[in-house]
């Protein structure tokens, strides 16, 4: 556990975004202040994870349960040789590369599974949620943890040469079950190991993930994006799809009648 980071930091560390002048210092010390979840610490985790540590959130929370392999090391970058060797715990290897990182913030990683019935204590004192999952089951039950406490969480995914990610802002943006009324089979959908994926999506898409949660812990959640949005790096598109309809237009069983199926256990 780290100090107070709010004490402890010297904001000048963070000058190049502090000059941005809808973050600045005011934003910058709400940051320090600030606490987010990371479910997931592969491909995107690890990116994110990067990312927030760096800006200066105060707390990151990281939840993992898998160990590091050499096939990772093509996409999660703070991976290397000697965690894959050595079998390490994706959480404890992050924890040791973040705090090298930034010293000033505090790293909580958690070797475990995200399940029903320790997702909300995961949840507990933090302000934002981000998904580094790899899968639509853990995603759903992130979505009725949300909704059903009100925090905000950003959904993102990535195969191919492609990726998507949306901000859902509970009561106000739709949720994920507004999306898609019904979890994907896992033999319907196409993954990493089927079809493969290029590292460069992951940072783009763990980028906007990053940003997104940035623009919430500092108090800028009017800049925050009501779309989803879509990369396609091989065919050179990114699209915005407006999907501010759909929480008026689906009667959602999360975000309308507080029916939370995953939480209950799928």
């Amino acid at each position: 556990m780290g100090l107070d980071p709010a004490l402890t930091c010297d904001l000048a560390r963070y000058a190049p975004q502090t000059r941005f002048a809808p973050l600045g210092e005011d934003g910058q010390r709400k940051l320090l202040q600030s606490r987010a979840l990371l479910c997931g610490c592969g491909a995107l985790g690890s990116t994110i994870a990067n990312w927030l540590v760096r800006a200066g959130v105060g707390t990151v929370r990281i939840v993992d349960r898998d160990f590091v392999e050499p096939t990772n090391l093509q996409r999660q970058t703070l991976f290397d040789e000697t965690d894959a060797r050595n079998q390490t715990p994706k959480a404890v290897a992050a924890d040791e590369k973040l705090r090298k990182i930034n010293s000033n913030v505090t790293i909580e990683p958690i070797v475990a599974n995200i399940d029903p019935a320790n997702i909300e204590q995961f949840f507990d004192g933090v302000d934002v949620v981000l998904d580094g999952t790899d899968n639509f089951a853990t995603r759903f039950l992130i979505n009725d943890a949300a909704v059903k406490l009100g925090r905000p969480w950003i959904y993102g995914g990535c195969v191919g040469a492609g990726g998507q990610t949306m901000t859902i802002l509970p009561g106000e943006t739709p949720c994920l079950r507004c999306l898609m009324p019904e979890c994907p089979e896992p033999n319907n959908t196409t993954t990493c190991q089927t079809v493969g994926i290029l590292g460069p999506i992951v940072g783009i898409i763990a980028s906007i993930e990053a940003v997104e949660a940035i623009k919430i812990l500092s108090g800028n959640r009017s800049a925050v994006s009501r779309d989803m949005t879509v990369v396609d790096l091989w065919q050179n598109q990114v699209r915005r799809v407006d999907v501010r309809r759909l929480r008026d237009q689906v009667d959602c069983p999360a975000c309308k009648h507080a029916e939370f199926a995953w939480l209950a256990g799928g």
